[in-house]
Parts: structure tokens; sequence; C-alpha cells
């Protein structure tokens, strides 16, 4: 038998913290705003992931909130997780019918062409070493999964653009890797092609921010949730001319 699992030892600042990034909350889900480099479960590093922080909220039955879905440690804004056991149970059933409606803010060097369209490419997962990648792939490959990506570009300059995602189905690193199969790899993306620097700014960490979130609530209907994207995201956003109207 599995022995009950122990709350990590929070310190107040990162009680404090975690608190400061709620951006919904009701009886049944807790909305959050992640920062990049943050890892929201499982992260190798001997620090406290997202997931251990959320016994921030713990109620004095013991119970805490459980994360139904995950960003990239360095992917920034919404993420959601469950207050109650059904709650994680509806929400687990329509992540996996696809009803949750995840629209993304990107960085890239230059607006794609067409300015926005429909990725179908597949994509296959592959293990380098400790790391998991993954890779575009031929529809009949073995183990490859059928990928879809929608894009449109929201504003563009000479050597930048600011591109909205939404991806349709959910693969690993799927944005990630669908805009560099179409020339466009995210800025700061160096695990699949992305420059470091944008119009000779230097670009912090991989330019991707999770903005926007609809989902099926347990009372009924749909709630939509955004996060407004961190300072580094907006300043490279503005360093490269670009327009942060409606952002924030």
């Amino acid at each position: 038998m599995t022995a009950p699992r122990q709350p990590p030892a929070l310190t107040e600042d990162e009680v404090a913290a975690v608190r400061s990034w709620v951006i919904h909350e009701d009886a049944h889900v807790l909305a959050l705003n992640k920062p990049s480099g943050l890892s929201s479960q499982g992260g190798r590093v001997r620090v406290h992931t997202l997931d251990d922080l959320l016994w921030a909220f713990a109620r004095s039955n013991g119970k805490r909130p459980e994360l139904v879905h995950r960003l990239d440690r360095d992917t920034s804004g919404v993420i959601l997780a469950a207050k109650t056991k059904p709650a994680a149970g509806f929400l687990g059933k329509a992540i996996q019918s696809r009803r949750l409606k995840k629209t993304y803010l990107a960085l890239v060097s230059a607006a794609p062409d067409p300015r926005s369209g429909r990725i179908e490419t597949p994509l296959v997962r592959m293990e380098i070493g400790r790391e998991s990648h993954m890779r575009v792939a031929a529809p009949d490959e073995a183990g490859a999964q059928a990928s879809t990506s929608l894009y449109r570009t929201l504003s563009a300059a000479d050597d930048a653009a600011l591109v909205e995602l939404s991806p349709l189905t959910g693969r690993m690193h799927q944005l990630r890797v669908h805009m560099a199969s179409i020339g466009r790899a995210l800025a700061g993306d160096a695990r699949y092609g992305g420059a470091l620097t944008l119009v000779g700014a230097p670009a912090p960490r991989l330019m991707l921010h999770a903005w926007k979130l609809t989902f099926p609530h347990p009372e009924g209907g749909e709630r939509t949730v955004s996060a407004p994207p961190p300072e580094d995201f907006l300043r490279l956003t503005r360093a490269a001319g670009l327009g942060t109207q409606g952002l924030t």
C-alpha cells in the first residue's frame, strides 16, 4: 500500500508567490499564471515544482488542488488545477475529448507566409539521452501521431512577429515543432532551432506564453481565463516594434 503523500515544507515567500499567481478561483477550479522557469511537475532539479507549491492551498482535511494538465518548464501562462476529485475527473474527461481551447502567444523572427494557417504535420517522439524530443514524421511512420495547430499573425515588423497559436491536439512540444517546421522556430527555443536574440535583443527564454484557456466548467457552461504576458515577453515584444495593446 502506497504511503500518503507528504506535503513539502514551503517557505513564506513560496506561499506568497504561488498565491499571487492566482487568476481565477471558485469551488471547483483554480487557475494560475505560471512563471517561466518553473516545472509543472516532476522536475529533475531538487527545487519545488508548481505541483509542490499547490500545497499552499491545502484544506484542513489535507486535500489540495491537483493539476489537470502541464506546461513546459520555460512556458509561462495559464495552467488549471482541480480543487475536488469530481472536478478532476470532469476536467480529465474534457481534456481527453479535446474540449479545452488553448490560445498561446509566441515571438518569431518573421511573419509566417501565409500570415495565418493550419499545420497538420504528424509528430513522433524520440529520446536523446535523458531528454525527450519531438520531430516531424511521415503519416505512415511508426509512432507518428496526428497533430494539428492553428496560427495567426497579430503584428509584424521587418525582423519579428507576434503570433497567436492554438493547438487542436495535445502533443508534447507541438507548437514549438510545428512552427519550426514552417521555418518560424520560436525565439529563445534553442532545442528546435530558435534564435537566442530577436532584433538584436536577447531572448532570455522560450518566448511562448499560454495566454487564454476556455474550458467546460463542472457547474455547466464554459469559462475563459486569461493571463497577461510577463514583463520579459512584453519587453522583447516592444523592442521588436510589435504592438502589445490588448495583451494585458
